[in-house]
Protein backbone atom coordinates (compact mmCIF):
# COMPACT_ATOMS: atom_id res chain seq x y z
CA UNK A 1 0.00 0.00 0.00
CA UNK A 2 1.26 3.45 -0.88
CA UNK A 3 0.21 6.53 1.10
CA UNK A 4 0.74 10.26 0.59
CA UNK A 5 -0.18 12.10 3.80
CA UNK A 6 0.36 15.63 2.46
CA UNK A 7 -2.94 17.53 2.25
CA UNK A 8 -4.16 19.03 -1.00
CA UNK A 9 -3.58 22.73 -1.55
CA UNK A 10 -6.38 24.81 -0.05
CA UNK A 11 -8.38 27.50 -1.92
CA UNK A 12 -7.65 25.74 -5.23
CA UNK A 13 -10.00 23.58 -7.29
CA UNK A 14 -9.16 19.90 -7.71
CA UNK A 15 -10.52 17.08 -9.86
CA UNK A 16 -10.37 14.32 -7.27
CA UNK A 17 -10.51 11.40 -9.70
CA UNK A 18 -7.33 12.81 -11.32
CA UNK A 19 -5.25 13.41 -8.16
CA UNK A 20 -4.65 9.71 -7.62
CA UNK A 21 -3.27 7.17 -10.07
CA UNK A 22 -3.65 3.43 -10.39
CA UNK A 23 -0.47 1.51 -9.57
CA UNK A 24 -0.30 -2.17 -10.58
CA UNK A 25 -0.93 -4.60 -7.70
CA UNK A 26 -1.43 -1.75 -5.22
CA UNK A 27 -3.79 0.26 -3.08
CA UNK A 28 -2.83 3.95 -3.14
CA UNK A 29 -4.03 6.51 -0.59
CA UNK A 30 -3.84 10.29 -1.13
CA UNK A 31 -4.76 12.52 1.79
CA UNK A 32 -7.17 15.32 0.91
CA UNK A 33 -7.66 16.67 4.47
CA UNK A 34 -6.30 15.22 7.72
CA UNK A 35 -7.34 16.68 11.07
CA UNK A 36 -7.66 15.36 14.62
CA UNK A 37 -11.44 15.43 14.09
CA UNK A 38 -11.34 13.26 10.96
CA UNK A 39 -9.95 12.88 7.49
CA UNK A 40 -10.85 12.68 3.82
CA UNK A 41 -8.78 10.54 1.46
CA UNK A 42 -8.82 9.51 -2.19
CA UNK A 43 -7.98 5.84 -2.60
CA UNK A 44 -7.27 3.77 -5.71
CA UNK A 45 -7.35 -0.03 -5.87
CA UNK A 46 -5.89 -2.08 -8.69
CA UNK A 47 -7.95 -5.07 -9.81
CA UNK A 48 -7.79 -7.90 -7.26
CA UNK A 49 -6.55 -5.70 -4.41
CA UNK A 50 -8.34 -5.27 -1.06
CA UNK A 51 -8.06 -3.62 2.32
CA UNK A 52 -7.93 -6.40 4.87
CA UNK A 53 -10.80 -6.87 7.28
CA UNK A 54 -10.84 -4.18 9.94
CA UNK A 55 -13.07 -2.55 12.50
CA UNK A 56 -13.04 1.25 12.77
CA UNK A 57 -14.26 3.03 15.90
CA UNK A 58 -15.85 5.67 13.62
CA UNK A 59 -18.47 5.74 10.85
CA UNK A 60 -16.81 5.78 7.41
CA UNK A 61 -18.47 7.28 4.32
CA UNK A 62 -17.32 5.70 1.04
CA UNK A 63 -18.13 7.17 -2.41
CA UNK A 64 -17.03 5.48 -5.64
CA UNK A 65 -15.60 7.95 -8.18
CA UNK A 66 -14.26 5.49 -10.79
CA UNK A 67 -14.83 1.80 -11.49
CA UNK A 68 -16.66 -0.67 -9.24
CA UNK A 69 -16.09 -1.83 -5.66
CA UNK A 70 -17.28 -4.52 -3.31
CA UNK A 71 -17.77 -3.33 0.27
CA UNK A 72 -18.44 -6.10 2.78
CA UNK A 73 -20.05 -4.87 6.01
CA UNK A 74 -20.39 -7.63 8.57
CA UNK A 75 -21.38 -10.55 6.33
CA UNK A 76 -23.27 -8.55 3.67
CA UNK A 77 -21.54 -7.65 0.39
CA UNK A 78 -22.51 -4.43 -1.40
CA UNK A 79 -21.49 -3.86 -5.03
CA UNK A 80 -21.03 -0.16 -5.72
CA UNK A 81 -20.47 1.68 -9.01
CA UNK A 82 -19.54 5.26 -9.93
CA UNK A 83 -21.60 7.79 -8.00
CA UNK A 84 -22.81 5.31 -5.40
CA UNK A 85 -21.89 5.55 -1.74
CA UNK A 86 -22.32 3.70 1.53
CA UNK A 87 -21.73 4.40 5.22
CA UNK A 88 -19.79 1.73 7.08
CA UNK A 89 -21.07 1.88 10.67
CA UNK A 90 -18.59 2.33 13.52
CA UNK A 91 -17.42 -0.83 15.27
CA UNK A 92 -18.45 -3.08 12.36
CA UNK A 93 -16.17 -5.55 10.55
CA UNK A 94 -15.61 -4.49 6.94
CA UNK A 95 -13.57 -5.31 3.86
CA UNK A 96 -13.17 -3.18 0.73
CA UNK A 97 -12.13 -5.07 -2.40
CA UNK A 98 -11.65 -4.53 -6.12
CA UNK A 99 -12.88 -7.11 -8.61
CA UNK A 100 -12.00 -4.43 -11.19
CA UNK A 101 -9.89 -1.38 -10.45
CA UNK A 102 -11.65 1.55 -8.81
CA UNK A 103 -11.19 4.87 -7.01
CA UNK A 104 -13.10 6.12 -4.00
CA UNK A 105 -13.31 8.96 -1.53
CA UNK A 106 -13.22 7.88 2.11
CA UNK A 107 -14.50 10.30 4.77
CA UNK A 108 -14.14 9.66 8.50
CA UNK A 109 -15.55 12.11 11.04
CA UNK A 110 -14.29 11.43 14.54
CA UNK A 111 -16.55 12.28 17.46
CA UNK A 112 -17.27 11.21 21.02
CA UNK A 113 -20.63 9.81 19.85
CA UNK A 114 -19.09 6.46 18.90
CA UNK A 115 -17.48 6.07 22.34
CA UNK A 116 -20.77 6.90 24.06
CA UNK A 117 -22.70 4.34 22.01
CA UNK A 118 -20.28 1.61 23.11
CA UNK A 119 -21.02 2.46 26.76
CA UNK A 120 -24.71 1.76 26.15
CA UNK A 121 -24.07 -1.79 24.94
Amino acid sequence: MSANNQELEKAKSHIIVEIIEYIPNSVVIKTIIKKSTGNISAVSFDSGEALTEKISPFDTFIQIIDGEAVVVIGTQAHELTVGESIIIPANTRNIIEAKVRFKMISTIIKSAYEDASMDLM
